[in-house]
Order: structure tokens, then C-alpha cells, then sequence
């Protein structure tokens, strides 16, 4: 697994908006797992877990995640597959250095952690691991780490762009891997006014008989922050046409935060139910 964003719909992006900086919310947020597709010959045909996924710091002191999944997979043929993923990394404010960290392991049997370093300059990014084993790489061209590659994102949908193309560099697998990405960006979707908020009554309308997915953000100020739905795609390095190695969709809201999650992993995918989140204010000090 990889670890891993008032009133009306606006028909464009003021430019106002769009010149505005992008400010990431520290937050924690929970997303409970549960199966959404199938396919392939050993067919998963049942899923549960949960992502932790807590984020903390500024522009300015950096960037912190501390990130967790745990994924039980059910399948008559393979039986139960339990993988616990942990992933620490730190990146800094300007998105030119990044630490990173992963602990794994499938059914209680531990992998070798993932731990190294990563800088970015003018002409592409310096890769430094410490373990598995201990070893060096380049990567000519741009290489964006994960916050500043979000702020990318936010800032293409702000400006009504429905595309970006980028390499990313995560931590991820190995961590010697640099992926091509494909972000395909919706328009904005409709923020709630009061009247859709839940709790709010409606005269002559029935009550919703269940709870709506991604409650927490139907309600206090995500409900009414703009967000667009993300397609982003993961290949590994290559020319022509090339099959994703991992997709994932999500509403990214104008904070950073993600919602409506969905985790594609070929042969089974996975939704991601956000059942907390915790709004931490940004320092006051950062300019």
C-alpha cells in the first residue's frame, strides 16, 4: 500500500483567487476503509481499515505528516492479508528538502524500514537512503515532494486548470522510485449553503435517514470551502502510453484537506470514509 486534499458554483476562477498564496491546514484525519471494486483472479471480497492521517506545520517551520493504514483484505482463495503501513516524513517550507521514513509489515511479518533524505534543486533532485541498504541517486528535471506538489494542485484548480503534469517524489516503496503523475482536476463542485447543511430543517422535506458520507466536512467551515474532485494517477518512469501503477481520487478542498477518498490498486480498490477531522489553526507567526 502507499500512503498517500459560498452559495453557487462559480462558472470561472477569479483571478483574485487564484493569485491568492495556498495555505495547508494542519489537521488530523481519520478515513475508515471499506471495499469498493474487485477484479483479477484472486478477487478480494472483503476490505476494512482505517488511515490516520495527521499533518502538521507551516510554509515557514516546514511541513510534518505522520500518516498510518492499517488494511485487512479478505479473499476465500488467499485468506486474510493484514498490512499495517507507517509512514513519517518532514518537508521543508520552500519544498526543496524532505525526510522520510516507512515502516511496513503483512501479517505481523515486519519489512526492512525505508529511511533516507531527499533535496531539490535547479536541475532535478538528490536522493540519499540510509536503509534499506545505503545508496545515492539523481533525478534530472523537476521533482516536486508531496506538500509542495498539493500546493501545485490547488493552485492549477484555483486557476481552472484541469490538468497537471509532474514528477513526484514521496518516500514511497523502495525510496528510490521518482513517479510520473497525472492530475486530472473537475470543475469546482458546489459548496452548501445553510439551508443543506445537516441539522438545518426544511419545511415540507423528510429528514435524511442516514448519516452522509464525509460528515465532517458537510458541517463549520469545510462546509462552505471550495473544493474539486482529483483524478491522480502514478507511473512509473517511461515513454507512450503506460498503465497506472496506483490511482487516487479525492475531493481536494481549498486547504488541502481530502475527502471522498478512493484507492486504486489495480486489482481492488478501496473508499475512504472521513469519520473525523480536527482543524488545527496555522500559526500566526508565519508570513
Amino acid at each position: 500500500m502507499r500512503p498517500f486534499l459560498a452559495c453557487v458554483l462559480l462558472a470561472f476562477s477569479p483571478p483574485a483567487l487564484a493569485a491568492e498564496a495556498v495555505h495547508l491546514a494542519p489537521h488530523r484525519a481519520v478515513y475508515d476503509l471499506s471495499l469498493s471494486g474487485s477484479s483479477g483472479t484472486r478477487a478480494v471480497e472483503g476490505a476494512r481499515g482505517r488511515i490516520v492521517f495527521d499533518f502538521s506545520g507551516d510554509s515557514c517551520k516546514g511541513f510534518a505528516l505522520q500518516y498510518r493504514q492499517v488494511t485487512v483484505l479478505e479473499s476465500s482463495e488467499s485468506g486474510s492479508r493484514t498490512s499495517d503501513l507507517r509512514n513519517t516524513t518532514f518537508e521543508s517550507g520552500d519544498g526543496r528538502s524532505f525526510r522520510f521514513r516507512t515502516q511496513s509489515d503483512l501479517n505481523g511479518k515486519a519489512a526492512a524500514p525505508v529511511d533516507g533524505n531527499a533535496e531539490r534543486g535547479d536541475k532535478g533532485v538528490d536522493i540519499t537512503l540510509k536503509q534499506p541498504k545505503r545508496g545515492e541517486m539523481a533525478v534530472a528535471g523537476e521533482v516536486l515532494f508531496p506538500a509542495a506538489h498539493m500546493r501545485r494542485l490547488i493552485e492549477a484548480a484555483r486557476a481552472g486548470q484541469s490538468t497537471v503534469a509532474v514528477k513526484v517524489f514521496d518516500g514511497s516503496d523502495d525510496g528510490r522510485k521518482v513517479y510520473d503523475t497525472l492530475a486530472v482536476i473537475g470543475p469546482q463542485r458546489a459548496v452548501a449553503t445553510q439551508a443543506d447543511k445537516p441539522g438545518t430543517d426544511k419545511p415540507d422535506a423528510p429528514k435524511p435517514a442516514a448519516v452522509p458520507a464525509d460528515a465532517p466536512l458537510r458541517q463549520g467551515p469545510m462546509a462552505t470551502m471550495p473544493h474539486w474532485p482529483v483524478t491522480l494517477s502514478y507511473f512509473s518512469p517511461g515513454e507512450g502510453e503506460r498503465t497506472p501503477v496506483y490511482v487516487l481520487a479525492f475531493d481536494l478542498y481549498e486547504n488541502g484537506v481530502s475527502g471522498a477518498l478512493r484507492l486504486d490498486y489495480g486489482e481492488f480498490s478501496l473508499k475512504g470514509e472521513l469519520s473525523r477531522i480536527d482543524l488545527t489553526p496555522e500559526s500566526k507567526d508565519c508570513k
